[in-house]
């Protein structure tokens, strides 16, 4: 079969190669550019130097994401990077050494009780409405008849001592379901509580266990340190990411023997 030539002794063939091999090039570096985004540059795990951006080849220009209910725009390289030092110090002299928090382990924001800076405004529904909000502000949501009502519980904490009772509870009118409980504390403070590091006890078919709300997560003391809200009968994102760190952290800080070895 006769090669079909374009020009001179250059053929089909040689034009397909080079389409695809300038393509290939291209999408190498289309990829290389679109990873290096919403995170980067990067940065040392013990000085923390950032590795400088702006490089054409290697760098994406900035995402820019179109918030809804009229929020304006979101550019994630346009907020400011958190600080590298952290409230702890390295448990030994190695680059992956863990950090030991100082002062006081619950409020550091360190290990499962780290959280991230996010929105200083509530999450809200497809409509607009505010999306969290105690029940009694919420459309057509309320308690199934045969599940136990939360209200008026008593709850306890780590120790299985009496922290307070259920005063109220938060739900999500986009899913239907149960985010926050509402505790009044011992002290008369009213905090909330994620709803999954709670757990409901019913009475059993021979009526034997009394209902309560038992949260393992912190003491009854802790409940008094909870975060509290800045606008009452609403949540910020920044909020409910703060609170549940809060109980997060409780699982290894909140008393001394849970940082121990098992072994």
């Amino acid at each position: 079969m006769n090669a079909t030539y374009i020009v001179g002794t250059f053929d089909v063939a040689e034009l397909v190669f080079l389409i695809f091999f300038v393509f290939f090039i291209g999408l190498v570096i289309y990829l290389n550019r679109e990873s290096r985004r919403e995170g980067y540059p990067l940065e040392e795990e013990l000085g923390g130097r950032v590795d400088p951006s702006g490089k054409k080849l290697s760098d994406g220009p900035d995402k820019v994401f179109k918030l809804p209910h009229g929020r304006g725009e979101y550019i994630p390289e346009a907020v400011p990077r958190d600080a590298v030092d952290v409230p702890g110090t390295r448990t030994f002299g190695s680059a992956g050494a863990p950090y030991a928090p100082d002062g006081d382990a619950m409020k550091s924001g360190m290990g499962p009780g780290a959280y991230a800076k996010r929105a200083t405004y509530p999450d809200l529904t497809a409509d607009g409405r505010p999306r969290i909000v105690p029940i009694g502000s919420a459309h057509e949501i309320a308690i199934a008849p045969k599940d136990e009502n939360p209200v008026g519980l008593p709850v306890y904490d780590a120790n299985k001592k009496l922290a307070g009772k259920v005063s109220d509870v938060w739900v999500d009118q986009s899913e239907h379901i149960i985010r926050y409980l509402e505790v009044t504390t011992n002290s008369g403070k009213q905090v909330l509580a994620p709803m999954p590091m709670a757990k409901v006890q019913t009475p059993g078919l021979l009526g034997d266990l009394k209902p309560l709300i038992d949260i393992d997560a912190i003491t009854a003391e802790q409940f008094d340190d909870v975060p509290t809200l800045s606008t009452p009968g609403q949540i910020t994102r920044d909020e409910e990411e703060r609170v549940s760190a809060y109980y997060g952290g409780g699982y290894l800080y909140a008393k001394p023997e849970r940082a121990e070895p098992w072994i």
